[in-house]
């Protein structure tokens, strides 16, 4: 996820990429970011990569952040520095634990999505700033949908957006699968389902709909849609998405 911010950010261009530094043990990965974007800083030196930052941002499995930030938190100017924390379930108030004073932090879910400015990106802050909040909103709105909400819709949110972009994939892959069931090359199957989930998202949008009247438009009476939509419910379609994405979302 930490690559796929910084090459979001890199991409989008609101932030120099001169100005984006990142830090990771693993050297190939960062060979990979560097080739990609040459401007771009690397490290294997947390406490590098920090000084004179505007934000610091903690993209690590939620069991590393308390290594992590033990590994900074000397270092950090806490009336100045922002610190974003990506790692899910780690909550606020264990935030503030592991760093000193009153430290600025925001917790930010975003998705793969990132990389391509399509996140959705869901923000919690604690002792930050309206102003603060407004900064993270645009910074973050170059790269999808920003939502700020209260820290207790985070795993909510991270169910639906998150998770929820893996099991949009799992969507494409089973769509195309039937496509080449009824003789359509894989290829093609994906670009139909594709460009067929592109024009639900956009009539969505445009139209503000809700999905069932979308539905209604094209489910006419003894018509091949409403069979087939019967035989996904009968199958339990929308019981399958409902119960997996409500066993994704976190205590």
């Amino acid at each position: 996820m930490g690559g796929a911010i910084a090459r979001g950010l890199a991409n989008a261009g609101s932030v120099k990429v001169s100005g984006i530094s990142v830090s990771d043990v693993n050297n190939a990965s960062l060979d990979v970011l560097k080739s990609a974007f040459p401007d771009i800083n690397v490290s294997n030196s947390n406490r590098e990569i920090i000084k004179d930052a505007d934000i610091i941002m903690l993209a690590v499995k939620p069991w590393l952040i308390e290594t992590v930030s033990a590994e900074i938190r000397d270092l950090i100017d806490y009336e100045s520095q922002l610190i974003i924390s990506v790692a899910a379930g780690v909550s606020l108030n264990q935030l503030h634990e592991y760093f000193i004073g009153e430290a600025m932090i925001f917790r930010l879910i975003p998705n793969t999505a990132i990389e391509v400015s399509e996140s959705v990106s869901t923000v919690s802050g604690s002792n930050v700033s309206k102003e603060q909040e407004l900064m993270i909103s645009a910074l973050f709105g170059e790269l999808g949908k920003v939502f700020i909400v209260p820290e207790t819709q985070l795993n909510a949110f991270m169910s639906l957006s998150s998770c929820g972009i893996a099991y949009a994939f799992r969507y494409i892959r089973a769509a195309m699968e039937a496509g080449v069931e009824m003789g359509v090359y894989p290829q093609i199957s994906k670009e139909v389902v594709l460009q067929t989930l592109k024009g639900a998202v956009a009539l969505l949008e445009n139209t503000n709909a809700h999905p069932e009247a979308e539905i209604d438009k094209v489910t006419t009476p003894g018509g091949i849609t409403i069979r087939g939509l019967n035989e996904m419910e009968a199958n339990g379609f929308s019981n399958a998405v409902i119960k997996g994405l409500k066993a994704s979302k976190l205590p």
